[in-house]
């Protein structure tokens, strides 16, 4: 007599463990909000390692009244990506998440981002960044920038499957990825974009995940806002000499946005100058040249922003106050822009220039 066998129950994995990593460099202010969102996360990171690099405030005594692991180099390293390396062998988690010290993450934001690591090709994954607070003209052009970003250009990247970049300041990533390719990238001033491309240009994939939200504290003052606008778009430029060629055969769409950006800076100056131009090469009024300019630019700005404003539960009439602001922030990237262009991708092949290559904190 046979007895009838048990269905066999299926595999389950275990858990995906996480580790969080927080570089801070005189953050004594910002890092308590930053500790108080980890530690509340619906899902629990398994390790929270704040690196004190070269502090001269209080920021070791803050993080370790938060029971959290301390890692004090003996002096500043200089970089995020160098901070962030000297926690990486302290790690022996499957999952880093590194997480800037002005950062507040949403409750549920790592159970958001995990289950993108499922799929055993992602290699890194981030959320939607928003500001968290818009008291000066410049943070509230940042906040437009981010709204209509995060919003419109990053969601086209997703589905195209090759996302721009997995933002630096709240992004998980694979540690054996993190491992295999020598740690957080130090080559160029932006570790997360290199990370990102050069992920993709082998074959893995980088997700952006609109559900997981962070809200990040950007430059409060022009000062601060044009350090880290200088340094993002030398990265970017940085990461264009060294990953372009590759990307077009690898990473075609990829290839493609970083292409577009590239030409959309190029066109910049032409758009802004073009309410002068046509009226002085057509004849035609002022007011109406200038009407017609800022409707185009309210017409590929206002419908992305009222989306954004929906799903994110903003009052729209301050998202419509805010859009005034951005064009502060355009002309900061502009500038920028231009000059990394004309330094990274002219001056440093010619050897006249080594780029940028000092990482200066943007507020």
């Amino acid at each position: 007599m046979t007895t009838p066998s048990s269905p066999a129950l299926p595999r389950t994995s275990p858990p995906l463990t996480v580790t969080v990593i927080i570089p801070a460099h005189n953050e004594e202010a910002g890092l308590p909000a930053t500790l108080r969102s980890i530690k509340s996360q619906s899902v629990p990171p398994d390790k929270i390692i704040v690196v004190d690099d070269g502090s001269t405030d209080h920021t070791g005594a803050v993080a370790a009244s938060y029971g959290v692991t301390v890692l004090r180099p003996p002096g500043n390293l200089g970089s995020k990506a160098k901070a962030q390396n000297h926690a990486l062998p302290h790690c022996d988690t499957d999952l880093i998440l590194a997480v800037d010290a002005d950062t507040v993450l949403a409750p549920d934001y790592i159970e958001q981002l995990k289950p993108a690591f499922d799929d055993p090709a992602v290699q890194v994954a981030a959320g939607n960044v928003q500001t968290r607070f818009a008291r000066t003209p410049w943070e509230r052009g940042r906040s437009t920038e981010y709204l209509f970003g995060f919003h419109w250009h990053r969601p086209i990247q997703q589905l195209a499957d090759s996302p721009m970049v997995c933002s630096g300041c709240c992004s998980m990533f694979r540690r054996t990825a993190l491992e295999e390719s020598g740690g957080f990238p130090e080559r160029t001033i932006v570790e997360d974009m290199d990370f990102t491309w050069s992920q993709q240009a082998a074959g893995r994939r980088a997700v952006y995940v609109s559900d997981a939200v962070a809200w990040a504290a950007d430059p409060e003052t022009l000062t601060y806002l044009r350090k880290q606008v200088w340094r993002w778009m030398a990265g970017f430029m940085q990461n264009v000499r060294l990953h372009l060629p590759r990307l077009l055969t690898r990473k075609p769409m990829l290839a493609t946005w970083v292409i577009v950006a590239l030409l959309e800076i190029l066109a910049a100056p032409l758009w802004w100058a073009a309410p002068v131009l046509l009226t002085t090469a057509y004849h035609e009024p002022v007011p109406r040249t200038l009407g017609w300019w800022a409707g185009a630019e309210l017409f590929l700005t206002i419908p992305a922003l009222l989306y954004a404003a929906r799903r994110r539960r903003l009052p729209i009439t301050q998202v419509l106050l805010n859009l005034p602001f951005v064009y502060l922030n355009k002309a900061v990237n502009l500038y920028y822009a231009w000059k990394a262009l004309l330094v990274e991708l002219i001056l440093v092949p010619l050897r006249l220039s080594r780029g940028l290559v000092i990482y200066e904190k943007g507020r």
